[in-house]
């Protein structure tokens, strides 16, 4: 069942529909742009859920966009800032995507995700109860769950296909993927815009505990900071009046929802059950109240 004020899939008939990603449906536009549609579908545990968030695709265009202006003196971005009525002529075509929808230039992804965590929870956590560290860097002994990390660590994995799960590899690995002097700018990239970007949440109340970033390549070998960054799908956001170390603090991002399907009999893998309307309402809030914080809108 779809929701009102929801898009599960978006219609494009008259572009060339590439693909359809977890939530993101992506279209030719022409050979240097792509159009990227944020739908409102949610993945948990790497399955897509049945039932669309409302409103959330157009909050992590916004928050992502919101992002990619704070970061652009740091490195460029995908965005091409043509608006969106030179490839979606049709008025309700354009009312039906909302904020969802960006033109981007058309780059060549990197074979990996540029994870940051600055704070101990998830399988970070689980990694450092197993091992004293995380994806093979040592940290000091006696971390407590949800600790913040001395310093922030760069800890990448490979993308993974629809429905299978991301591999977390070593500096190593991803230097013998892109070659060590690619491999270092994405770390050292990662880990500035994480670090600055962390601090200025921190002002508005929420703590950002760990992200992932994507970059691509022009023709020209130059690196861009593409997908999404730091929203709620791809960044564990937490309250920062209600932090405690020491367990799992609640969170503005779709953990809210894993919380919820870890309480049921399933097995992880598709299809995925049907979410309360309660979790659906909650969830939609909880991605609102981020944009809020974050953006003042």
């Amino acid at each position: 069942m779809t929701q009102p004020d929801a898009l599960y899939e978006s219609d494009l008939p008259h572009l060339k529909l590439l693909g359809r990603g977890k939530v993101r449906d992506i279209y030719e536009i022409d050979d240097a742009h792509l159009l990227i549609v944020t739908s409102d579908r949610l993945s948990a545990f790497d399955v897509v859920l049945p039932q669309p968030i409302p409103g959330k695709g157009e909050v992590l265009t916004r928050l992502a966009n919101f992002w990619f202006g704070r970061t652009r003196d740091l490195v460029p971005n995908h965005l091409t800032g043509m608006p969106l009525e030179e490839v979606v002529p049709d008025a309700a075509q354009r009312a039906v995507l909302g904020d969802r929808a960006i033109i981007v230039r058309r780059l060549r992804p990197l074979p990996v995700e540029a994870i940051v965590r600055g704070y101990l929870i998830g399988s970070g956590w689980k990694d450092y109860q197993k091992t004293g560290g995380v994806c093979g860097i040592r940290l000091p002994d006696g971390l407590r769950q949800a600790d913040q990390l001395p310093q922030a660590i760069f800890t990448p994995s490979t993308k993974a296909e629809i429905g299978e799960h991301d591999e977390n590899i070593s500096f190593g690995q991803t230097a013998d993927l892109l070659g060590r002097e690619l491999a270092e700018r994405v770390r050292d990239l990662s880990l500035q815009i994480y670090t600055e970007s962390a601090a200025y949440a921190r002002e508005k109340g929420i703590i950002i505990a760990d992200t992932k970033f994507e970059f691509g390549q022009d023709e020209a070998g130059d690196l861009y900071l593409i997908d999404e960054v730091l929203t709620p799908d791809s960044s564990r956001f937490w309250p920062a009046d209600e932090y405690r170390p020491g367990a799992s603090p609640p969170s503005f991002d779709k953990q809210y929802v894993r919380d919820y399907l870890e309480t049921l009999d399933w097995d992880k893998k598709a299809p995925g059950p049907e979410l309360p309307p309660e979790v659906i309402a909650r969830t939609a809030e909880k991605y609102r109240e981020a944009e809020r914080r974050l953006t003042g809108n």
